[in-house]
């Protein structure tokens, strides 16, 4: 039986540098994930004046409840939408010249619902180039606090940096959500909150925010879900299969429940206290399902669905067309490079089963295309990626685990 250790996941671990940088005290992270995205935060947060040190397995962080330690600073986000997010957030709560850039694809990610909401809580941000994108640069004086609406229709990573910055100002924070898409995330940030002795009340579309801080503690980070979902394709693909520790019945993360679409499609799924495994049964029904709020495994979807005895449809995943690429469009164009009949809408697409021919992926440098196409060419031979290495942005050891998977999965 393949078991299968995934690195941790970095939704998680970029909410833990931000509650351990905004903490009274020294935080520990085990098992963090070293990515890309991670590294560029942590980076983030050195430019910001925070110390982070660094082993393979454990980061400490010391925290500072008022703000980053550095009075002015040039924060570089790279790729990473919660580095570009939160960072600026957290730099409000200091006093100095904080400016933000990211790079040309982060650039073109919409930001400006977040900046809207930072600002009428009277932060002075500005965009120096097109509004609602960065760069920008933050002039901070600490964070009063009060009443927001916020439209987090687009992400839930709105929601998350203003969640994370509430108990930093001087009288917390009270957030109106007039949308939300990806909700299992915003319980995610919540959980994790508690853990840093925040507890958050939420009144239907309303979430109160105390005041008061955090506290350090040590704290744990589980195995990356949306990757793992990867895996878990392959088993239901191939008729094999395979177990994740460290993902079971507490996890945090809500894409985990992608193995529950797998179960609709046929293959069967055993979810245990401290473990997930999916076994392959040799079908893979066709369905149709809503994915808004696990939109991040879609791609893993679109990729096994040429397979499945009849067409896959996935519903309500407009906000991934504004993820590191537009998603969807970019699974039909490969899907449709593969030989397969897709069509697609503004918040949908559908794919007909077929026959995949072997063809060169357009990954548009987005990490989950690349890892999502992979379990396509388990069944699929020849399939090649005209940017690879841009897995490197959530697991950098991705291709040689997937090979490592394949020698023990069934031909």
């Amino acid at each position: 039986m393949p078991v299968v250790d995934i690195p941790g996941s970095k939704s998680l671990t970029a909410r833990a540098l931000f509650l351990a940088a905004a903490a009274d005290g020294v935080t520990t992270l085990r098992r963090p994930l070293r990515s890309d995205d991670t590294e560029g935060f942590a980076e983030g947060l050195t430019r910001l004046g925070y110390r982070v040190g660094r082993t393979p397995d454990i980061w400490q962080i010391d925290g500072r409840p008022q703000g980053p330690p550095a009075t002015e600073a040039d924060v570089f986000c790279r790729d990473g939408a919660t580095t570009a997010r939160f960072l600026p957030a957290l730099a409000a709560t200091g006093h100095g010249t904080y400016r933000f850039d990211a790079s040309p694809q982060m650039r073109r990610r919409p930001l400006l619902p977040l900046t809207r909401a930072l600002r009428d809580l009277g932060v002075d941000l500005r965009h120096e180039e097109a509004e609602g994108h960065h760069p920008l640069t933050v002039r901070a004086a600490g964070v009063e606090g009060g009443e927001v609406t916020l439209d987090a229709g687009q992400s839930s990573q709105y929601l998350t940096a203003l969640l994370l910055l509430g108990p930093l100002t001087r009288r917390g924070l009270r957030i109106e959500v007039t949308d939300l898409v990806s909700a299992p995330y915003v319980g995610m940030t919540l959980a994790m909150m508690r853990a840093f002795g925040v507890e958050v009340r939420r009144e239907g579309d309303v979430f109160v925010v105390p005041s008061g801080g955090y506290r350090a503690t040590t704290y744990a980070i589980e195995p990356d879900a949306s990757t793992a979902g990867c895996f878990f394709a392959a088993a239901a693909l191939t008729g094999g299969e395979v177990t994740v520790p460290g993902l079971g019945t507490g996890a945090l993360q809500g894409d985990l429940a992608f193995v529950d679409v797998l179960r609709r499609m046929g293959a069967q799924v055993e979810v245990g206290a401290d473990r997930t495994t999916v076994r392959g049964t040799g079908r893979l029904d066709g369905l149709t399902v809503t994915m808004r709020d696990i939109s991040d495994t879609m791609p893993t979807l679109a990729a096994i669905a040429p397979f499945a005895s009849g067409p896959v449809r996935i519903e309500d995943v407009a906000n991934t067309r504004v993820k590191e690429c537009d998603r969807l469009e970019a699974c039909a164009e490969n899907l449709r490079r593969l030989g397969i009949e897709v069509a697609t809408g503004p918040d949908w697409i559908e794919i007909r089963p077929g026959r995949p021919e072997p063809a060169d992926i357009k990954t548009y440098g987005d990490h989950r295309i690349v890892m999502s196409f992979a379990v396509t060419g388990l069944r699929v031979p020849g399939i090649t990626y005209d940017d690879p290495d841009c897995v490197r942005k959530t697991f950098p050891g991705f291709h040689e685990a997937f090979a490592a998977l394949r020698d023990r999965l069934p031909g």
